[in-house]
């Protein structure tokens, strides 16, 4: 690792803030850390009513240690994108570490870097996984080699504390989760399909399905269209 460590996470209009900025508050905490936002075209985009400007372009950057894909329900879209593709694969080819939160393993798996690999996703579309020839894994956190996915937003800062604690060691990834004060106490035990009430899910799930069927209808498109 370089001493300078050069982190790069890839936007895109609809990404789920917190996919970004959860795992973003822990990795820019690592020692020579230099953190880039970048989307395909660099300016503004917009996640969920925020706006983050100042991106970079992310054909400027020529190489990244670590590579950081969020998830959002503007995904299909980016997957879809083949200039953005491109670079994720380009990006991911001389990455140490190729990484993802939420439906950012879509990303990951579209672009072919899945092949064959464990691979977290958010509840709701973890399944989606398996057309791109990942084993979907219902794990808050997978690691399959040098790939390190987590599940559904928030388990991007537990992505990113498991990610520090390889690069810097347990005791330089605790300090950095004490530094957050992070230290989970969730005011309902509903955080999982497996553990929310039955009208709890029920709810979401209906929510999610105004946006499902079209979703998986173009992941299994891009699934067979050629890379």
């Amino acid at each position: 690792m370089s001493e300078t460590m050069t982190i790069v996470f890839a936007l895109y209009p609809g990404v789920t803030h917190l996919d970004f900025t959860g795992p973003h508050q822990v990795l820019c905490r690592l020692p020579g850390a230099k953190t880039i936002a970048a989307s395909a075209l660099g300016g503004e985009i917009e996640a969920d009513g925020l706006t983050f400007g100042n991106l970079s372009r992310l054909a400027d950057i020529p190489a990244c240690d670590i590579l950081c894909v969020p998830g959002g329900f503007g995904c299909t879209d980016a997957m879809a994108d083949p200039a953005f593709m491109a670079e994720i694969r380009r990006l991911a080819a001389g990455a140490r570490y190729v990484t993802s939160v939420c439906t950012g393993s879509l990303i990951l798996g579209a672009a072919g870097l899945l092949q064959g690999k464990r691979a977290a996703c958010h509840w709701a579309w973890r399944d989606l996984l398996s057309h791109f020839g990942a084993i979907p894994d219902p794990a808050r956190v997978v690691r399959d080699g040098n790939v390190f996915t987590g599940g559904g937003v928030t388990a991007g800062i537990d992505f990113a504390l498991t990610l520090a604690a390889e690069i810097v060691g347990d005791v330089g990834a605790q300090a950095i989760q004490l530094g957050m004060e992070y230290a989970p106490a969730p005011p309902f035990n509903a955080g999982r399909p497996e553990t929310a009430p039955p009208e709890v899910l029920a709810l979401v799930q209906a929510n999610f399905e105004a946006v499902g069927g079209a979703r998986r209808a173009a992941v299994a498109a891009m699934a067979t269209a050629p890379l």
